[in-house]
């Protein structure tokens, strides 16, 4: 993961912690999680963050936009395993461009990370067409969260 921090300001990000349980179906026959999981686990991170700060997908798509993920990464540092429970910890990062960038640490019970990623969203409007700037409900969510002045 490439980390920009000319780009992008990190001092104002927004983090959610959030705990995953690894179930038997996101293991391989050693019981070590398949690494297309992790990229689950990344979607349960985003879903604990729209949650707690309010802008799930369901408050995106009320305001007519969908954001279809455009870019992911994932770096695998140590495997998670059946029973294991981890945290993902999901941050929103502050950029002035028409996306949403998170960026994911995912940390094992001893505390070690286990992976790092990142998604970026672009925003799509009722009709499918890209959005070039930001829609107004994300410049409206974005000062509510300290993100925008």
């Amino acid at each position: 993961m490439i980390k920009r921090k000319d780009q992008y300001n990190e001092a104002t990000a927004l983090t959610v912690s959030h705990d995953i349980r690894v179930r038997f179906n996101e293991t391989d026959p050693l019981g070590i999680v398949w690494h297309g999981y992790y990229i689950t686990y990344f979607e349960d991170g985003r879903e604990a963050f729209g949650r707690k700060h309010g802008i799930s997908y369901l408050d995106v798509f009320d305001s007519g936009y969908t954001t279809p993920i455009v870019k992911s990464t994932c770096e695998h540092k140590l495997s998670l395993r059946y029973g294991d429970v981890g945290r993902i910890e999901t941050t929103i990062v502050d950029t002035p461009a028409a996306k949403m960038i998170y960026r994911y640490t995912i940390f094992d019970a001893e505390n070690k990370i286990s992976c790092v990623g990142e998604t970026v969203q672009v925003f799509l409007d009722s009709k499918g067409e890209l959005m070039l700037t930001n829609p107004p409900f994300y410049e409206e969510w974005k000062r509510k969260v300290g993100l925008l002045k």
